[in-house]
């Protein structure tokens, strides 16, 4: 069983540098709960509502569990809104892999109404951007029309927020998953989706004149006779006494077949659709009684004085020709109604699936001029006339817009890479030209440093494998670290370079903290900096601090990850590569010391210090093939490489030690040099004097 354990951490462990950063919603309930409690999407507070719904009190919510779930919000006059959690509705997971969880209002007209923080537990965010900056992000989505085109998360649209510097990836994920829900909301609830679109314009059911108006689908309102009174009082020609109504009004849309066909008969439905231009509605308005719905003004104006439509902030004038008088009804029940009409509206400026309202106008002159009096009429279409909610169009997930983002940094890594394959598969062609080595390795690790690590963003943690091995506990999802492409690539490329040459493929080449050492460590040596040669014994005892460092964030993480991330901060990845050293002045000062122990020891911190390289020399013990190449008077003729090695790697008697090894091939090129190996020169020395005297080397 010991035989098996070993390498089965091992490839746990490889695996883990492979695909850091994916954390279930399992696994973060675990993270967040020492007593293992599973994590509930937040729930809003009447306080929060009437934030998100600022306007009249009191407000009350009620909960909808139905697909999607959320909340309710009512006023005194009716629903002002919906609520809901983008953690409940789209299992929103932060690049770090744990929850986010933002509330986001949607309002009747298909808007965002707000949004407010309630969860975040981002690295980035935590240690570098405020939780008021994050706060103020997600509420600047407020106003937000989710009937416009829709945007992935890196996108851009006019009225959508921009993305925080430094934190795309954090914020992109934010943005998607207030979109997603937002939309996923106002669809559920039949908000969305276009004018008219969810009309069921093609089933047919027969209903009577009852019928329809027992289900809504016509409207109706009557004005005594002694209200018109009250309201025209002053007329020249007072209404007659008498009761009865001055008028009464019917009104429907004709558009679903079930309601128009039924009112109106096949002939004259046919009729009014033939006459509709794509996506025109069509209502029917009825009145009898004493006054007019249509007036007779409209045969020299054209217009109908006496009706307006009235949907939002949009006013409708109806005109003769949009008009068709009907003469009789087809159900044998309707009512026996004076005047009968069909209008025409517009598809660009009415809805039929939204609520509108009819007004009729009677004016009356009077002594003073004249007065007027106004009978509105509310109209909704029921529900049962619409299509069901479609649902949630099929959006690329985040990952692929992240990685389409930055497609010139996905190639240029790929450019670095394949040139780091070709150094390393063909080491001794680079190695046996010394000026080749020094030049080509040093432009190397300045692009890494200023390409790679300050532009780029390609500085690896050991946070992430923190994460990683934690989300094997309870399984990984794959678009949680496909998020940010450069990371995943240079993961990727480090899983394999363990096998096939152990840590240095990262430590060695593509680290920017690592090259920025090195880089300044060389310097140093030009200007004279004396280097401290530390002696083995303690040098090798000194290896334990980063290997206790490492184990110590790793099982903090599972008592506190946020006291883990508060213990990781032992980088100053991000303080000097991710942040450029603009950042607190303590981790500057810290940054800056390790800088420059590394300019008296080279690679100070790589050496003693760093966890991340701790957690690749584990899984190195797998390397499958040694390409360094060493000699039997390694160690025991010559001790030169000991001392040049970059990090010490290089043991009194001559063994490279693989867990430290940065793979710079300092060793290997001193090793092809004819003019450095002192092997190599002892040999030509004896070549020399066994030379008959004469004779041409």
């Amino acid at each position: 069983m010991r035989l098996l354990m070993r390498p089965l951490r091992c490839l746990i462990a490889i695996l883990a540098l492979c695909l850091p950063g994916a954390v279930s919603p399992a696994l973060a309930a675990v993270l967040d709960s020492q007593a293992g409690a599973a994590i509930a999407p937040a729930a809003p507070d009447v306080a929060i509502a009437e934030r998100l719904f600022p306007g009249p009190d009191p407000l009350r919510l009620e909960r909808i569990d139905a697909s999607p779930p959320g909340w309710t919000v009512f006023g005194p006059e009716g629903v002002v809104g919906y609520i809901a959690s983008t953690w409940e509705t789209a299992g929103s997971l932060g690049y770090s892999g744990r929850p986010i969880d933002v509330l986001v209002g949607v309002t009747p007209d298909a808007r965002i109404a707000g949004a407010e923080l309630m969860r975040h537990d981002e690295p980035v965010l935590t240690l570098g951007i405020s939780t008021e900056d994050i706060a103020a992000y997600v509420g600047a989505f407020a106003g937000v029309d989710l009937d416009r085109e829709q945007v992935t998360a890196f996108g851009t649209r006019s009225d959508l927020p921009d993305v925080i510097a430094r934190a795309t990836v954090s914020t992109g994920v934010v943005r998607d998953a207030i979109l997603r829900t937002a939309r996923t909301l106002a669809l559920g609830r039949g908000l969305a989706g276009g004018r008219g679109a969810g009309i069921d314009r093609v089933s047919f059911e027969p209903r009577t004149w009852g019928q329809l108006r027992a289900e809504g689908a016509l409207a109706q309102t009557a004005v005594p006779m002694a209200e018109a009174r009250a309201a025209l009082a002053g007329a020249k020609v007072p209404l007659p006494e008498g009761g009865g109504d001055f008028i009464e009004l019917w009104l429907a849309v004709l558009d679903p077949p079930t309601i128009g066909r039924n009112l109106l008969g096949q002939a004259l439905y046919s009729r009014v659709l033939a006459a509709l231009g794509p996506g025109d509605s069509a209502i029917f308005l009825g009145s009898r009684g004493l006054h007019s719905h249509r007036g007779t003004e409209r045969r020299r104006s054209g217009v109908f004085e006496r009706i307006e439509v009235i949907q939002g902030e949009e006013t409708i004038a109806l005109r003769e020709g949009d008009f068709l008088r009907v003469d009789r009804l087809a159900p044998g029940d309707a009512p026996a109604l004076k005047e009968m009409s069909v209008f025409r509206l517009d598809a660009a400026r009415f809805d039929p699936t939204a609520p509108f309202r009819i007004e009729v106008t009677a004016t009356r002159p009077t002594a003073a001029g004249e007065v007027a009096f106004r009978i509105p009429l509310d109209h909704t279409l029921p529900a049962e006339f619409l299509l069901p909610p479609a649902p949630p169009p099929e959006v690329a997930p985040l990952w692929i817009s992240a990685w389409q983002a930055k497609r010139p940094q996905v190639a240029g890594l790929g450019v670095m890479l394949t040139a780091l394959s070709a150094i390393l598969f063909f080491q001794e062609s680079f190695v046996r030209r010394p000026k080749l080595w020094l030049y080509g390795r040093y432009a190397f690790l300045a692009v890494t440093l200023v390409w790679l690590g300050w532009i780029a963003g390609g500085q690896l943690s050991v946070v992430q494998v923190v994460a990683f091995l934690h989300s094997l506990l309870s399984g990984f999802r794959w678009e949680t670290f496909l998020i940010e492409p450069v990371i995943f690539i240079l993961w990727g490329f480090v899983a394999l370079g363990l096998l096939f040459w152990g840590r240095g493929v990262y430590c060695g080449w593509l680290c920017p903290f690592g090259a920025l050492q090195e880089l300044s460590n060389a310097l140093a040596q030009r200007l004279g900096v004396p280097q401290i040669a530390v002696p083995y014994v303690l040098h090798e005892r000194l290896w334990v601090i980063k290997y206790t460092l490492f184990m110590a964030i790793l099982a903090l993480s599972f008592y506190s990850m946020h006291q883990a991330l508060v213990l990781a901060e032992a980088e100053p990845f991000k303080t000097a590569i991710s942040m450029r050293f603009l950042r607190a002045w303590p981790f500057v000062l810290f940054a800056l010391a390790l800088l420059s122990a590394g300019l008296f020891i080279e690679r100070f911190y790589c050496r003693y210090l760093c966890p991340l390289g701790a957690a690749l020399a584990i899984p190195a013990k797998l390397k499958i093939f040694d390409w360094l190449r060493r000699r039997p008077q390694c160690g025991r003729e010559c001790r030169l490489c000991e001392t040049k090695c970059t990090v010490g790697a290089i043991d009194p008697i001559g063994r490279i030690n693989p867990n430290e090894c940065v793979l710079c091939l300092k060793c290997q090129m001193i090793f092809h040099d004819p003019a450095t190996c002192t092997v190599l020169k002892a040999r030509a020395n004896r070549a020399a004097r066994a030379r008959p005297e004469g004779v041409a080397p």
